[in-house]
C-alpha cells in the first residue's frame, strides 16, 4: 500500500532525507522512530504529497504521489504534526466540513461524523467550538478528521501527543484495531508505544534509515539482549563468577555483592543460540546447590538500541 524508493529531500545545502526506501503492506503498522530533526516529519509530508521530493518515488496503493496525486491522496488519512483545525467551528461542523472535502455528501456526512465521534470519544463535545477544547480533545478531533473517509492508508505524525495516559491507551487500541485492515505508519518518541502497537519499527537518523525490523528483532540488537541475571545467597562472588565462566555457552561474566547476596550477569558467547545460556545457568545452579531468588533472561530494551544507534559519536565517546 505504501512504497517508498530512494527518497531524497534537500533544503538548500541540507539533505533532510537521504535515500530512504521502505514499504508498508495492508495489515501492517510501522512505527517511525528517530531523534528530533532526523527527517521523520519531512518523510511523512512527502508521503502525503505535502512536500515534493527532490528525487525518488512515493506510491500509495500503486498511484505515484507526484504523477497521480488525486488518486493517491484519496486513499490517505493524514494527521500532521501540531494538528491544525478551524478554531471557530464546532467539532461537528469541522468534521462535517472535512467529510465533504473528502467527497462525502448527504446522509453519508452525518453517518461519518457520528462514526468517528464514537471511535474518538467525541460525543460529549460535538457542539463545542474547537477553540474551547482541551489539548487532548483538540488532538482527538484532528485524529477524527484523518479517518473521516475510512481511508486505506493512515499517516499519523505523533498521534498521541498531548494526550493523558487514558487517552493514549484509547488511541493506541484504536490504531491497533484499524491496523488489521489498513496500512499505517506513525511517528512517535514513545518507545513503549512501538512495542504495544507496531508490527514493525524503523529508526531514521540524520535522514537515513539505520534500523528496520520487528520490535523483537530490534530489541535483540541491544547489548544486554540474551544475557542471564542470577542472584545467589551464601556463596562467594569469586566462586559464582568462576563457575559461571566455565560454562561452554557463557561469554563475559560480571558479579557484584551486597547483603550476603551475589548478583551475576552472564553474557552469551553466541547470541543466536536462544535459551541455551539460561538452561545451562539453571542446571549449574541446581548442581552446585546454590540458594537463589532470581534467574531470568534479558530480552533487550528498545531505548538501549535507539540510543546506541542515534547518539552522536562525540557523545558515545564521552559516555565510554
Amino acid at each position: 500500500m505504501i512504497t517508498v524508493e530512494n527518497l531524497v529531500k534537500e533544503f538548500g545545502p541540507k539533505k533532510a532525507v537521504n535515500n530512504v526506501t521502505f514499504t508498508v503492506q495492508r495489515g501492517e503498522i510501522l512505527g517511525f522512530l528517530g531523534p528530533n530533526g532526523a527527517g521523520k516529519s519531512t518523510t511523512m509530508r512527502m508521503l502525503t504529497g505535502f512536500f515534493p521530493p527532490t528525487s525518488g518515488k512515493v506510491a500509495i496503493g500503486g498511484h505515484d504521489i507526484s504523477e497521480n496525486p488525486i488518486a493517491a491522496k484519496k486513499l490517505i488519512g493524514y494527521l500532521p504534526e501540531a494538528a491544525p483545525c478551524y478554531s471557530d467551528m464546532t467539532v461537528r461542523g469541522f468534521l462535517a466540513f472535512c467529510a465533504e472535502m473528502r467527497g462525502l455528501s448527504g446522509g453519508a456526512i452525518a453517518d461519518a461524523v457520528n462514526r468517528v465521534a464514537g471511535l474518538c470519544f467525541l460525543e460529549g463535545v460535538l457542539h463545542q467550538s474547537v477553540d474551547t477544547l482541551s489539548k487532548g480533545y483538540r488532538h482527538r478531533t484532528c485524529f477524527a478528521q484523518s479517518i473521516i473517509h475510512d481511508p486505506e492508508v493512515l499517516v499519523l505524525d505523533e498521534p498521541t501527543d498531548g494526550l493523558d495516559p487514558n487517552q493514549k491507551h484509547e488511541v493506541r487500541q484504536l490504531i491497533k484495531r484499524m491496523g488489521e485492515k489498513k496500512a499505517i505508519i506513525f511517528s512517535t518518541h514513545i518507545l513503549e508505544e512501538v512495542e504495544a502497537v507496531c508490527s514493525r519499527a524503523m529508526i531514521i537518523d540524520r535522514g537515513t534509515v539505520v534500523a528496520n525490523g520487528t520490535p523483537a528483532e530490534l530489541k535483540a540488537k541491544a547489548e544486554g539482549a540474551g544475557s542471564v541475571t542470577l542472584r545467589v545467597f551464601g556463596t562467594a562472588a569469586e566462586t559464582v563468577k568462576s563457575r559461571l565462566g566455565s560454562l561452554m555457552v557463557a561469554g563475559k561474566v560480571s558479579v557484584s555483592s551486597a547483603n550476603n547476596a551475589v548478583s551475576a550477569r552472564v553474557f552469551p558467547r553466541d547470541r543466536h543460540v536462544n535459551g541455551e545460556l539460561a538452561k545451562a545457568v539453571a542446571e549449574l545452579t541446581v548442581k552446585e546447590g546454590w540458594k537463589f531468588d532470581e534467574l531470568h533472561t534479558e530480552e533487550g530494551r528498545l531505548d538501549d538500541v535507539f540510543r546506541a544507534i542515534t547518539l552522536p559519536d562525540t557523545v558515545k565517546a564521552r559516555n565510554d
